[in-house]
């Protein structure tokens, strides 16, 4: 049979031969020489010869398909993106406070996760709004010439695809070409592998694994060597990225069957013709999702089009009396979880990665029907 197209925001669809190969694991996982070994991941110490393996191998994965240069370390942590708004301000916010004093960061909120971002940081040091979208009704991203970046700012936060609102940068900010001193800071949760990373303009990122990578249960966060060592003093040693770093991601615990499951996604790429080849799928789909809303009198998208995210497309229908039963048959058809966040009501198809080209057809095909039938 085939499986429904799960167009849920995340935890988000996975690859079925990842999932596949995962059921055929769960018992008894084999090394790379097919040896089984007894156990399953979930039941391995995380500092025995065997979850090593797996934890190396999915670094050197993930490293590879990121382009991550040497002198950046590649952290597996815990608590999403929602606990690395806590956990980055604590690490990174005094980097250029005066001995003493109190950091400083600036945000540019273009919608609800930066939005979240910036409430969280304000716990921990004094914050600023460089730029806003909001006025816009998220539907834009502020043009960086026009920010007002703070001259004591130790690194500026973009999420850089907001899941909620379907704003995406398509390319990142040159800070030092604005005449800052600051570091970059991205939130790349819902995007991360979806298309490559200029590195030499970041000095972190982050994000939750459950959109593109994997199961929920890691967080991924790549931070340049030298911002390390830096950690307020109230920051928990397990959440201050040096101790993390230096202990190789195990100062305790990590989340094992999730870097499992991710270094799995992390082969499944590689076999896919790696990010460059999934940049090139992704355009394809969202293009194919946007043009046929545009062609649309029925459907909405009201994001700028030099801000479309590729990942995550909200729309809406002219008449929101038909949502039900746009939802309703869109079940029944095999298309699942596409209603709009509650936030901001409306439909929203999330299109990450390990979503096929023939889940978008489908999608559009489903559209232009309930349209012919409805509109």
């Amino acid at each position: 049979m085939q499986r429904p197209y799960n167009f849920s925001a995340g935890p988000a669809t996975m690859p079925a031969e990842v999932l596949a190969q995962a059921a055929d694991e769960m018992l008894d996982w084999p090394d790379a020489s097919g040896k089984r070994c007894g156990m399953g991941v979930m039941e391995m110490s995380h500092r025995g010869k065997e979850f090593q393996s797996i934890y190396d191998r999915t670094e050197a994965d993930l490293r590879e398909l990121l382009a991550v240069p040497a002198n950046f370390k590649i952290l597996f942590m815990q608590g999403g993106g929602l606990a690395e708004n806590a956990i980055v301000p604590l690490n990174l916010s005094a980097l250029r406070a005066a001995q003493g004093g109190q950091g400083h960061v600036d945000f540019v909120l273009t919608g609800s996760w930066s939005e979240k971002s910036h409430k969280e940081a304000g716990k921990y040091c004094q914050t600023a709004v460089a730029a806003s979208g909001k006025a816009d009704g998220f539907t834009a991203i502020p043009a960086a010439s026009s920010w007002q970046l703070s001259d004591q700012a130790s690194y500026v936060h973009l999420c850089t695809n907001e899941t909620i609102n379907g704003i995406e940068f398509q390319t990142l900010p040159d800070l030092k070409a604005l005449g800052s001193k600051a570091e970059l800071v991205i939130d790349f949760s819902s995007h991360v592998a979806s298309r490559p990373v200029d590195w030499s303009k970041v000095g972190l990122a982050f994000g939750g694994a459950q959109k593109n990578l994997g199961p929920a249960g890691v967080t991924l966060v790549v931070v340049r060597e030298d911002l390390l060592g830096h950690a307020l003093p109230v920051c928990p040693s397990a959440f201050d990225y040096k101790t993390v770093a230096d202990n190789g991601s195990m100062y305790n615990t990590p989340p094992t069957y999730s870097i499992y499951m991710a270094g799995l996604v992390f082969q499944w790429l590689k076999r896919q013709g790696g990010v460059a080849a999934m940049e090139a799928r992704n355009i394809a789909k969202a293009e194919l999702l946007y043009e046929a809303i545009d062609a649309s009198g029925f459907y909405i998208n009201g994001v700028a089009r030099n801000a479309r995210s590729r990942m995550n497309i909200p729309f809406f229908l002219r008449n929101e009396t038909l949502n039900d039963a746009f939802l309703a048959g869109a079940k029944a058809a095999g298309l699942l979880q596409l209603k709009g966040h509650k936030s901001v009501g409306g439909m929203r198809a999330s299109i990450y990665n390990a979503m096929p080209l023939g889940g978008v057809q489908a999608l559009v095909a489903y559209m232009r029907e309930f349209e012919r039938t409805h509109g």
